[in-house]
């Protein structure tokens, strides 16, 4: 397959040119990291954004930070580190997970999947730290939306739609994010020995709670063995993990506070700085899926109660194992290999009884071609997205089917 390898947003126009005119499906990649989520793109070409990198801008007084879409993300987050500033969405690494190198995820592929760490539930997903764009539409006409500050709208806020749309609408070659303090001091208190429906109720009350907590996941036995953390690992069962973060006193008095109120529960330990970075990237990377490789593994997102009911349900059909994020409203769960097109109907069932959808995130080519990786959609919302894709892409050039038919 042909690669093109544009050096500058010129060549980018002229490669999208190059396809509309010659109706040429191009697979859009960056880092490449992800390049194993959604169907298989058809396509003649490989348009790579990775020579497109760079910051272009950075103002650490004004909070904003500017770059091109093949900038590594460990690139930006170091300069920002050096600031005590950090992308607040934080930025989960799938590398390692798909078969990737660690550290080679980038700013455009992060953006383009709409993806957001632990602290989702705090700081809000990729789009919201999202200010403005520069894109190359499959019309292969340039575009320029939002801007360097937060209220800067005026109608169609356009990155908000081009966060999460896995490069099916445009190709992006500057995008404008706001970044924020990093935390002066990190602290995790672990709890072990509840069960999930029980670890659910208590992320519930503690992320509604006056403790601010930044981060609530809960590791069953399974996932807390596979942890790199051996203090996770020494707890020798179920886990669940409770994050504060903030001025030095703060984030020591809420830890303080979380292990008082957990003191009856079962066990319970507290993380410092690297151990407890350490396993909120495990988290953030479902690292405890990465072997063996060939599982198959699932993102659902549903209400935080629902979780547990609905890996209970999927487990009476599948040797399914799962951990918990977002205070129990992501589901990671994987699967054996061999359980695909029925596993995927019975846990897209479950996932939609309570609430939810499902994704497949890792896959071989041949499932992801069968059944998808994204979510069904209702019959309305899926004219919606077609027409939003006709209106930016009417060739159907850029990432074809990558999300679903036609789109």
């Amino acid at each position: 397959m042909e690669a093109l390898r544009p050096a500058a947003e010129k060549d980018v126009l002229d490669a999208v040119a190059w396809a509309v005119a010659g109706k040429r499906p191009l697979e859009l990649v960056s880092g490449a990291t992800k390049r194993g989520i959604g169907r298989p793109v058809g396509a003649e070409a490989v348009l790579d954004l990775s020579g497109l990198r760079g910051v272009l801008l950075y103002e650490p007084e004004e909070l904003v930070l500017t770059a091109r879409p093949g900038t590594p993300l460990s690139e930006i987050e170091a300069l920002l580190a050096g600031n005590g500033q950090c992308l607040a969405f934080e930025p989960p690494d799938l590398g390692p997970l798909l078969g990737a190198a660690a550290g080679a995820a980038t700013l455009g592929g992060a953006l383009a999947a709409n993806l957001s760490g632990p602290r989702r539930p705090k700081a809000g997903a990729a789009r919201d730290h999202l200010l403005g764009v520069k894109a190359v539409s499959g019309r292969a006409e340039r575009f320029k939306s939002g801007g360097r500050v937060v209220k800067n709208v005026t109608g169609y806020d356009l990155p908000k739609l081009l966060a999460g749309s896995w490069g099916t609408l445009a190709a992006v070659t500057e995008a404008t994010v706001k970044v924020l303090p990093a935390p002066e001091k990190l602290r995790t208190v672990l709890v072990a020995g509840l069960d999930p429906a029980q670890a659910a109720a208590a992320m519930g009350r503690v992320l509604s709670g006056p403790l601010e907590a930044s981060g609530a996941a809960h590791l069953p036995a399974p996932a807390a063995s596979a942890s790199a953390v051996a203090r996770v690992r020494a707890l020798g069962g179920a886990v669940t993990a409770f994050r504060v973060e903030g001025p030095a006193p703060s984030a020591e008095a809420r830890a303080a506070e979380l292990r008082a109120l957990f003191a009856g529960a079962g066990p319970v330990e507290e993380l410092h700085g690297r151990n407890s970075r350490a396993l909120w990237r495990e988290i953030a990377g479902a690292a405890f899926f990465v072997d063996p490789p060939d599982r198959l593994v699932w993102r659902l997102s549903l209400p935080p109660a629902e979780g547990a009911r609905a890996v209970a349900e999927i487990g009476r059909s599948l040797a399914a194992e799962a951990f918990y994020d977002w205070g129990g409203a992501l589901v990671w769960l994987a699967v054996p290999g061999a359980a695909e097109a029925a596993g995927a109907g019975a846990i897209r069932r479950a996932a939609a009884r309570c609430g939810g959808r499902a994704t497949l995130v890792r896959a071989p080519e041949a499932a992801r071609r069968e059944v998808g990786a994204f979510h069904p959609l209702p019959a309305g919302r899926a004219a919606l997205d077609a027409r939003v894709k006709r209106a930016f892409d009417p060739e159907a050039v850029l990432n074809p089917g990558r999300m679903h038919d036609g789109s």
